[in-house]
């Protein structure tokens, strides 16, 4: 069985359930239904990496899906064909990671929501709009000309913040009650279209498990 090792789900039982069943309705309507990996919920980035670098000295089938936190460097994403990307150049090079890439782990292994979870959410306004109502300010998001992988992780959560503040039937985003509740709910053909990363992620997915 394929693991999927994912940063999220902070330290509550609760929340770590909500990560996977948001993974899992996210990944089933991009193509996966009936080829699924075991997706494993870590909380933290430092959890999910060891526990990747453990699958991996134990010989298991293992992806690791983390948060960029920061733009990724031309020289981690060079040209157009994400067969060739460097994401563990990227955790190398990071300050707060400088992560040492594991013995046997290939980069095609090894994937990026570029800069966070929420860039995800950016590509689907129409899901937030509907399921924030009332008093929902998409004007307090970035601009739609910019790419969703260019915004910076603090300005996401800002924005959110911002276009939420005056909703009448939800509270203000919050990561913890919010997010993986709108994952399940967007649409994964318009983040795909809108996240690089996110179609090399999906793409890759769907090979190892044969969807």
């Amino acid at each position: 069985m394929v693991k999927l090792y994912v940063e999220g789900g902070g330290d509550a039982a609760a929340l770590k359930t909500a990560c996977r069943e948001g993974f899992s309705s996210f990944l089933e309507k991009a193509g996966l239904k009936g080829h699924m990996p075991r997706i494993v919920a870590c909380g933290g980035r430092e959890d999910a990496f060891d526990s990747f670098c453990t699958a991996l000295k134990n010989g298991e089938p293992a992806l690791l899906l983390v948060d960029s936190e920061a733009p990724v460097a031309v020289a981690s994403q060079p040209g157009d064909n994400p067969n060739k990307w460097l994401p563990w150049q990227h955790l190398r090079q990071r300050k707060g990671d400088e992560w040492e890439k594991p013995d046997g782990a290939k980069d095609l292994q090894c994937h990026l929501m570029t800069q966070c979870m929420e860039s995800w959410l950016l590509a689907d306004r129409g899901t937030l709009k509907s399921f924030f109502g009332q008093g929902f300010k998409d004007n307090q998001l970035p601009a739609t000309a910019n790419s969703v992988e260019s915004v910076a992780k603090q300005q996401i959560y800002q924005s959110l913040a911002a276009a939420t503040r005056d909703c009448k039937t939800k509270a203000q985003y919050g990561k913890g009650e919010h997010s993986f509740k709108l994952l399940a709910l967007i649409d994964p053909a318009k983040v795909t279209d809108a996240s690089p990363w996110a179609r090399r992620f999906v793409d890759e997915l769907k090979a190892v498990m044969g969807a």
